[in-house]
Order: structure tokens, then C-alpha cells, then sequence
């Protein structure tokens, strides 16, 4: 079975803000977009940056055999949003953007204004894959961008001072954002990973080593190549490992930030999963080189209407 993970790049049709400016741009894009999946050949997919539903239904559409889709309700300022998908029946779990309960509301700008839940909703899914092993529980997310935005739609600050303080707060926000997933990912594991295939994936908006991204892990210790990784322990009921170690040195980036390769899209297992794990990697198994990706600078709007994506897919294989 192979589970990936893929930001599309803003999925819209045709005629709107966003999107393409015509039908032959999104025809293009969709195009592009389906040869990859094609590839990949996914048992599950999650998906970031859907912003008409009916563009991810298109892109079924353009693949071979029967998929399913599930979309979270709760998009973004833009409209972009989340979701999977499936070569089995999903059935929606959770769709949330609710930090916990004990985490207080974060500061978004100069004039303190504050947010109690995620920019995007969380959505979480349960399947039956077609190679057996009984059922599979995935969320998937869209954490805050480190690309930043300041007031009037500008994506230069005025100063450094300014530059400074946004930066703050989208940490604070992705951090936030982190930990309701990781509450999330709580309710998935339902107390003991060991006996559970569960996986959390998706664009976390920072790397490995990220505060942020570490959040998700779960309990210290046991990561993948160290020596504990082979230890049983109590606190692999509750851990979630990120594959990424397991992705060739070479091919370990998903995008490529101002010249600068990096790894913002991740893959997390439970115990019981991460055990199965074969491969891992970013765009197509197989592949001789490295994804080849265009180089994004500070303001996303500057590849509206390209083909395909910006983004490389994340993949795990995972056996019985």
C-alpha cells in the first residue's frame, strides 16, 4: 500500500481569483496533476490547496478506475482546503479546527487580534485498504505558512521591526495549529499506537527539525536511526514517527524555497505502522533523479495559473 501526500497548488477552476485564467490553463494544470498521480499510483492520497471542490472531482475524473473524496468543510481566507483521496470508501471521522481545550486564543496581527482554531480545518478519515490489515486512520493538514502577508495584502514588510513581529505571529499560530493536531492525533491513536495503523500527514510548513513539527511526535526518544528506535518502551503507545529519515538524502525535499531546498511535507506513522514501513520518498517511486521543482519566492500569487504544483508528493510504502 502506498500513502501519500501532495499540496496541489492552487487547485480552482477557471475565472476566479486564484485560479487560471482560462479553461486551457486549467486543462493544463489538471493534466499535469493527473500524470503525477498516475505515477504514484496511491492507495490514499492527502491533498492541500483545494480551492473549488469540483476541481479535485475533475481530477478524479481524469484518473483511471473508481476513487473516492473526502474535502474538509472549513477552507481558508482563499478558500483553500484539505482532503484525501482514496481508492476505498472513506468515512469522515473528524472535521476540525478547534485548538484544545487549555490553549488559549493567538495573536494574528499589530492590532492584537487573536484566532481560537486553525486557518484550515483538520479532516480525519478511517478506510479499509484493498491489501488488508484491517482499518487505517489518516488526518491530514495545512499548517500556517512561513510565507508572510502583512496588512493591505503586502508581501514586503515596511521595516524590519515589522517583518519580525508577523513572523512571530505566524509561529505562534503554526504552533497552535501543531498542537490541535497533535490532540487530534491523540484521539486517532485512542490510547495504544501499537495496535493501530494510524498516520498523520500533510503541509506542516517547516521541516523536520522544526519546534512545530516536533510537536506532532508524541512522547521523546525512539526516532527513526537511533538506537532506540528499537527499543519497546511505554511511549510507543502514544509516538508517531516521521518517515523522513527513510527518504534518500538525495530526493529529501518537497519544495524549493528561494533556491533553497527544503522539506515542509511530512508523513507520520504509529508504532505498529511505521514497522511495515519498505520505502519512502518525494515525487514518483522509481524515479531516477531528484523531483525537479521551480524555485518560489515570497509571493504566491506570482505562479497563479502554472501547471502542476510546486510541491513534490511524499510517499510511504508500507507492507502487510
Amino acid at each position: 500500500m502506498l500513502l501519500g501526500t501532495w499540496n496541489l497548488e492552487n487547485l480552482y477552476r477557471p475565472g476566479g481569483e486564484f485560479g487560471p485564467k482560462d479553461k486551457t490553463a486549467y486543462e493544463t494544470k489538471l493534466a499535469a496533476l493527473a500524470a503525477v498521480v498516475t505515477e504514484l499510483d496511491p492507495a490514499l492520497l492527502g491533498v492541500q490547496e483545494v480551492g473549488d471542490p469540483e476541481g479535485l472531482s475533475d481530477l478524479a475524473g481524469m484518473l483511471a478506475g473508481d476513487w473516492h473524496i473526502a474535502l474538509s468543510e472549513h477552507p481558508d481566507g482563499r478558500g483553500i482546503r484539505v482532503g484525501f483521496l482514496s481508492r476505498t470508501p472513506l468515512r469522515v471521522l473528524h472535521d476540525t479546527t478547534a485548538f484544545p481545550q487549555g490553549l488559549r486564543p493567538v495573536q494574528t496581527d499589530d492590532d492584537g487580534d487573536t484566532v481560537s482554531g486553525s486557518g484550515r480545518g483538520f479532516v480525519a478519515v478511517e478506510t479499509e485498504p484493498e491489501a488488508g490489515g484491517g482499518p487505517l486512520r489518516v488526518a491530514v493538514a495545512h499548517l500556517k505558512s512561513k510565507l508572510l502577508s502583512y496588512p493591505g495584502g503586502r508581501f514586503n514588510p515596511r521595516d524590519e521591526g515589522e517583518r519580525a513581529r508577523y513572523g512571530a505571529y505566524a509561529l505562534y499560530r503554526r504552533a497552535a495549529e501543531a498542537t490541535a493536531l497533535r490532540a487530534l492525533a491523540d484521539v486517532l491513536l485512542a490510547g495504544d499506537g501499537r495496535a493501530r495503523d494510524v498516520a498523520v500527514v500533510g503541509d506542516l510548513n517547516d521541516e523536520v527539525q522544526a519546534a512545530t513539527t516536533q510537536i506532532l511526535l508524541g512522547p521523546p526518544g525512539s526516532e527513526i536511526g537511533t538506537p532506540g528506535f528499537e527499543v519497546k518502551d511505554k511511549g510507543d503507545a502514544g509516538r508517531l514517527w516521521n518517515v523522513a529519515p527513510l527518504i534518500p538524502a538525495e530526493h529529501r525535499f518537497s519544495r524549493v524555497n528561494s533556491g533553497r531546498r527544503e522539506l515542509i511535507d511530512h508523513i507520520l506513522c504509529s508504532h505498529r505502522m511505521v514497522r511495515r514501513v519498505t520505502a519512502a520518498g518525494t515525487g514518483v517511486p522509481g524515479a531516477a533523479g531528484a523531483p525537479e521543482l521551480p524555485s518560489i519566492g515570497p509571493d504566491p500569487q506570482q505562479r497563479r495559473g502554472e501547471a502542476g504544483s510546486d510541491h513534490a508528493p511524499v510517499w510511504v510504502r508500507v507492507g502487510d
